[in-house]
């Protein structure tokens, strides 16, 4: 086989690899920034429980003052039963101190409703605080794996990305230079085997048979007439 075209395929296999390796090393860092999300997002619902619990505990504190005003002015209306000097005033007290109840019963109600919140938030915060700390946990080994694997990624790439320079060389820069073009070109394939279905490897266009004879002579790079791929002939296994 003509050594060019040796050449050329041999190019195309570092490519292929190159390629895989590339999008394996384009892969992984966002791996790490779902990592990383997914741990943000545990720290965000911890700290939304812990604002509410916060916000329950002043609204609670909030509320049991509140209940002291209440309690207070009841008591105050209640002595004022004693100094009325009619019924009608006597009325109006007593419904006074009937609507009081009332908000104070209320009052209570909402104080017991925050007082459940309250237990609830903090159940729930302690079962957020050992999720994450099961996640974070969890994202250190996760995060370890995968960057040791993006650095054999990267150790990978830089070998064969220099074991591909050189062999490139071999090629003359003319030749080298429509290599990678068609590479480009045709979504990193730019080099295509044709076998006994005499149709080209890359575009599956079938072949002249003249074209299959100068093809099994391999004596100089050809290519494609429909694609315009390099092609090479590959024997049956």
């Amino acid at each position: 086989m003509d050594s060019q075209l040796l050449t050329l395929i041999d190019l195309q296999g570092f490519d292929t690899r190159l390629a895989a390796l590339e999008a394996e090393a384009g892969r992984l860092p966002k791996q790490i920034e779902a990592i990383h999300a997914a741990l943000a997002e545990a720290k965000k619902a911890l700290d939304t429980i812990k604002t509410k619990a916060d916000t329950t505990r002043k609204d609670l504190r909030t509320k049991e003052k509140d209940l002291e005003v209440v309690t207070a002015k009841r008591a105050k209306a209640e002595g004022r039963l004693w100094e009325v000097k009619n019924n009608t005033e006597y009325s109006a007290v007593l419904s006074e101190i009937e609507a009081i109840k009332q908000e104070k019963a209320q009052g209570e109600e909402e104080i017991l409703g925050l007082m459940e919140l309250q237990e609830r938030l903090a159940a729930e915060g302690r079962e957020a605080e050992a999720r994450l700390k099961a996640r974070e946990e969890q994202a250190r080994q996760d995060e370890a794996v995968v960057t040791t694997k993006l650095t054999a990624v990267e150790s990978a790439l830089s070998s064969l990305r220099a074991d591909r320079d050189s062999r490139a060389r071999e090629l003359p820069r003319p030749l080298l230079a429509d290599y990678e073009k068609i590479l480009k070109a045709r979504s990193g394939i730019a080099v295509a085997s044709v076998s006994s279905s005499a149709v080209c490897g890359g575009c599956r266009m079938a072949i002249r048979p003249q074209a299959i004879q100068e093809l099994k002579a391999a004596q100089a790079p050809m290519l494609c007439e429909n694609c315009g791929r390099y092609l090479y002939w590959q024997d049956p296994a």
